[in-house]
């Protein structure tokens, strides 16, 4: 597979400057990765451009601006009219974003690729921006924050909950679909403004993966001149706030289980050495979905806690179904979580210890060494699956055009060469359990809250009979672990006052 990554310069009578004045042209960086014996094209247009570019005030706007590109109509097109175009080609456009990327994305017939890819670059280029779809898709945003994140998705709102402790005050903050406030704040002409600065030809990545023409990329390319130069400067992120000791939030909600998510935040991400033997680290005790990590181990396999219990290195969002990370959704700013889901509410306050318990062993003892064994080999074989298709490896590659270096082609470098001596170091430099933020959702934390600030045992609680002796000896272990849980760090919140601004 030969993959190419290069730029364009788009033709001078192509340009546009939207406003700006006039521009020099700047070349568009261009992803290559053909497949000529392939029927299929992915095109994947990568602006990095995200919730941390929103401005003050109006928490939403970048991901409401990238939606009425991805799910509003054109110029040409209502909406409606776009869809009843994509139909007869079996093919869709999705678009999905983050903190710092934003992506619009489709696989088509190569038969249809002049037709998708014409009506691709109309959504990005001239976008109707009618009031009926920025009325349409500003509902929609603030219902992903007042009905899905705070009414259904448990897991997910642990996990942005997690964020607002993290993230105080940071552009990192908050759910990128905004904050009730701020959408309440963008105004249509707000979107138009943010479109103009932000979606630009400097930040833009093209990708094509597939059988496609030789000529097509950078004919393609040339489409997008129409786009201003360079726009708004991207902002540079403040650092992440330092934290000195535990930081506790429950979040009060009906549930049936707890959700809980802690971690802290590192200074590494893939451009950095120790990030690969962090990602090791991570696998061992709990790779996304996966059953051979040790939290899920010891705490489904050995307990039947719960049903899933994770780790991770980095920001993770999974691809639809699969069991996978999605692509393209870099963070210049990442951390150290775990997810332990859903957890039975009697049994909440053993899981945080179990799970900070086997953290602490493997920071204060390393890896065992047929733990470290074990995890390497599945890691060499588990990561060709993450780039089991054209459009997922096109991700991968422009992830590595961003980071400076492609994820997978370095762990398949490194692990062969990696030892238990690198992944102990890496563990022991970047995390701790001292100063974590642990996040619990559910309809019993003030009973948890009591328990935790009185320091009080908390049991393990079995629905069957018979665990094995040697288990029952170590639950005595971890229903005592110590936990510093100061009140004045503890707080307990109604699930329905987050996300407000």
């Amino acid at each position: 597979m030969l993959l190419s990554i290069a730029t364009a310069a788009a033709s001078p009578s192509a340009r546009a400057d939207h406003g700006h004045g006039s521009s020099p042209i700047r070349p568009i960086r261009i992803v290559r990765l053909p497949s000529p014996s392939s029927p299929l094209v992915t095109i994947r247009l990568v602006f990095q451009v995200g919730a941390a570019d929103d401005d003050p005030g109006k928490e939403g706007l970048a991901d409401l601006t990238a939606s009425m590109l991805g799910e509003g109509g054109t110029l040409k097109r209502t909406w409606s009219e776009v869809l009843d175009a994509l139909y007869p080609m079996a093919a869709d456009i999705q678009y999905y974003g983050d903190k710092d990327a934003f992506v619009f994305t489709g696989t088509v017939h190569r038969d249809n690729l002049e037709t998708f890819a014409s009506l691709l670059a109309e959504q990005i280029l001239t976008p109707r921006f009618s009031v009926e779809d920025f009325t349409r898709l500003k509902q929609d945003a603030l219902d992903t924050i007042t009905k899905t994140l705070r009414g259904n998705d448990d897991e997910d709102l642990g996990k942005q909950a997690l964020a607002t402790v993290l993230y105080r005050e940071h552009p990192y903050g908050y759910p990128t679909p905004g904050t009730v406030a701020g959408l309440a704040a963008i105004t249509l002409d707000d979107v138009k403004h943010f479109y103009a600065q932000h979606f630009t030809r400097e930040r833009l990545i093209l990708g094509i993966a597939g059988g496609y023409p030789e000529s097509f990329p950078d004919a393609y390319a040339a489409h997008f001149a129409a786009l201003p130069a360079g726009g708004k400067p991207r902002a540079k992120l403040p650092p992440p706030p330092s934290r000195q000791g535990m930081e506790f939030l429950l979040v009060e909600k009906a549930a049936h289980g707890n959700a809980i998510s802690m971690g802290h935040t590192i200074d590494v991400t893939r451009a950095d050495d120790d990030f690969y033997p962090l990602a090791l680290a991570a696998s061992y005790l709990g790779e996304h979905r996966t059953f051979g990590g040790i939290l899920m181990l010891n705490m489904r396999q050995k307990r039947g806690l719960n049903y899933g219990d994770y780790a991770y290195v980095e920001n993770f969002i999974q691809d639809g179904w699969s069991t996978f990370p999605r692509p393209n959704n870099p963070r210049r700013q990442q951390g150290f979580e775990i997810w332990l889901r859903p957890v039975p509410p009697a049994s909440a306050g053993f899981a945080i210890r179990e799970a900070i318990y086997e953290t602490d062993k493997l920071i204060r003892d390393g890896i065992p060494a047929k733990g470290f064994e074990a995890t390497r080999a599945f890691l060499l074989n588990y990561i060709n699956l993450w780039a089991q298709d054209g459009s997922r490896r096109l991700g991968y590659a422009i992830d590595a055009a961003i980071y400076g270096r492609d994820v997978i082609v370095e762990l398949k470098a490194r692990l062969p060469k990696m030892t238990k001596d690198d992944v102990d170091r890496a563990v022991r430099t970047h995390l701790s359990t001292a100063n974590l933020a642990v996040v619990v959702v559910g309809d019993k934390v003030k009973e948890l809250a009591e328990s935790l600030s009185a320091r009080k045992r908390t049991p393990m609680v079995y629905d069957t009979k018979d665990t094995p002796a040697d288990v029952v000896k170590e639950d005595k272990i971890i229903e005592n672990y110590p936990l510093t849980v100061s009140p004045s760090r503890l707080k307990i919140v109604s699930a329905s006052t987050l996300f407000e601004k």
